[in-house]
């Protein structure tokens, strides 16, 4: 249980003023240690948030529970079917002259008359559908699913309005790259292949940082998949004088800070370990990748070296298509090999499966001590093809803006900043790759893990304790479950986010029967 205190004290938890309802955890002793990674020791490259800019705007505040509304949605049936009554009457009347498509889909708006916001957020899922409908059905018309994009355009800004209508506004434009792209208007392509990184939507790093900091600050994401991987590699290496970690995608490596924090405060077991990390860089990225990386190299060392963490940093690149070769890993024997892979959280960049296919399949070669897998969660689809995806990931973002807005609720421009960020180039590139795929859509990684033969590592107790923890700190629509005893899964209300998991090589005994 002492690896979960010093992981709690790291988040900065006070436990003994948190009102947690934990059954079977005691937070008695949480008040003797109080380590924790202060702007001055490791924020000192990022700028600090003007919370006061970011105050709350009237006419950006409020929005509904846009999740609630679309969950109602899918239990009554009323969008179980991309060929609803909607979507068949538009596209069976919408053919002929622009003009007339204009007034059909206009005719599709007047049906709802009502002002209230689940009235609008029913029509404007309704006018989504139709629009994915319109660009991929059986019936599929580029002209008609230009008209309803042009109609969304009209009722939804990505800067104004309720959850509903902001998301809207995203998937409206993630839908006209789509149309724009299928149409070969080259200026455009980069809807089509762009990976849903905020690198590749131009924002400025200032407030890529600031963005990533009120992330942290207004949702569990990024701590429950850091802390989750760092607590089973605690328990994992407690009597290891050599640990090495190879991490897929370090960014800007704040996942380590509080492991050394963990690492350096132990009392029991042997001396501080000396901690080796390598980062893996990407080929194709050129200098930027690998710059980036000695930047985030250059920060942990000095945070090591500010804590009295033995430390060294390595970096091994992959090659130009992202393949990653296990012979390009320098390993020192007497260490305990640790991989960590952190995927689909929401401030990362999207990386194609054949690249962490052939990550895990050489990590598979190396024979780790530990596998660390943080992923975001996919429903299966069922037939429905790309329309029946887009409706996933409709529902999907859905829960996570409420989430948002959950946490900041009065912070409204503190929750667009995050939306235009984060959120809304993953949702352009998220569905640009289901479109590329036809809707088709693989199985999970730890489903793949298990395939290629790792075994999975039971969450420990205490795991699971600190997940509950760090739950507390946050909205109460939050949830953790423990599936299988070997998987932590992250949901907001009844849709699951996020799943951790660990896994270990299994011996080749094993694998063989």
């Amino acid at each position: 249980m002492t690896e979960l205190l010093m992981l709690s004290s790291a988040m900065e938890l006070e436990l003994d003023d948190l009102d947690v309802d934990l059954p079977g955890c005691s937070t008695e002793t949480t008040s003797t240690t109080n380590i924790a990674i202060t702007p001055d020791q490791w924020y000192d490259w990022s700028p600090v948030v003007d919370w006061e800019a970011l105050a709350p705007i009237d006419h950006l505040a409020g929005g509904g529970d846009f999740h609630e509304l679309f969950e109602s949605m899918m239990e009554g049936g009323e969008i179980n079917s991309p060929s609803s009554e909607l979507v068949g009457e538009t596209s069976n009347s919408c053919y002929t002259t622009t003009s007339s498509q204009s007034t059909e889909v206009t005719m599709l708006d007047e049906g709802a008359a009502s002002n209230s916001e689940d009235t609008k957020g029913l029509r404007l899922v309704h006018l989504l559908m139709a629009a994915a409908e319109a660009l991929t059905g059986a019936n599929k018309s580029r002209d008609l699913a230009r008209v309803i994009l042009v109609r969304l355009k009209e009722l939804v800004s990505p800067t104004d309005g309720t959850n509903m209508e902001r998301l809207a506004a995203y998937f409206t434009e993630a839908l006209q790259g789509l149309l724009e792209g299928a149409g070969g208007v080259s200026h455009h392509s980069k809807h089509l292949i762009g990976n849903g990184s905020h690198r590749d939507h131009g924002h400025h790093p200032t407030d890529v940082i600031a963005a990533f900091q009120l992330l942290q600050d207004m949702s569990p994401y990024v701590k429950f998949g850091h802390f989750t991987a760092n607590q089973a590699i605690l328990e994992a290496v407690v009597h290891d004088s050599r640990v090495h970690i190879v991490d897929y995608d370090i960014m800007e490596g704040i996942q380590w800070a509080s492991l050394m924090q963990a690492l350096v405060s132990r009392k029991d077991g042997p001396p501080t370990p000396h901690l080796r990390i390598t980062a893996l860089s990407r080929g194709g990225s050129g200098l930027r990748s690998i710059g980036t990386v000695q930047e985030t190299g250059r920060r942990l060392t000095a945070f090591a070296t500010s804590i009295g963490q033995p430390f060294s940093f390595h970096q091994c690149r992959l090659d130009s298509d992202e393949t990653f070769r296990p012979s390009a890993l320098k390993l020192v024997k007497g260490e305990a090999l640790v991989i960590n892979c952190m995927l689909n959280l929401p401030h990362f960049s999207h990386r194609s499966p054949d690249s962490i296919a052939s990550f895990l399949s050489g990590a598979k070669t190396l024979n780790p001590r530990l596998v660390a897998l943080v992923e975001e969660e996919v429903r299966p689809a069922g037939d429905g093809g790309f329309v029946a995806r887009f409706i996933d990931s409709l529902y999907h973002y859905s829960a996570v803006y409420d989430s948002l807005e959950a946490g900041f609720p009065m912070q409204s421009r503190a929750r667009a900043l995050v939306e235009k960020v984060f959120l809304g180039p993953r949702i352009a590139g998220s569905l640009a790759r289901i479109y590329r795929a036809h809707g088709e859509v693989g199985c999970s990684w730890w489903e793949w893990l298990s395939a290629v033969g790792f075994k999975p590592t039971p969450i420990s107790f205490a795991n699971h304790c600190q997940a509950k923890l760090l739950l507390g700190l946050f909205n109460d629509g939050y949830r953790v479950e423990e599936v299988a005893n070997h998987r932590l899964v992250l949901g907001w209300k009844s849709r699951s986010l996020l799943s951790a998991s660990i896994w270990t090589s299994a011996p080749e005994s094993d694998v063989a029967n």
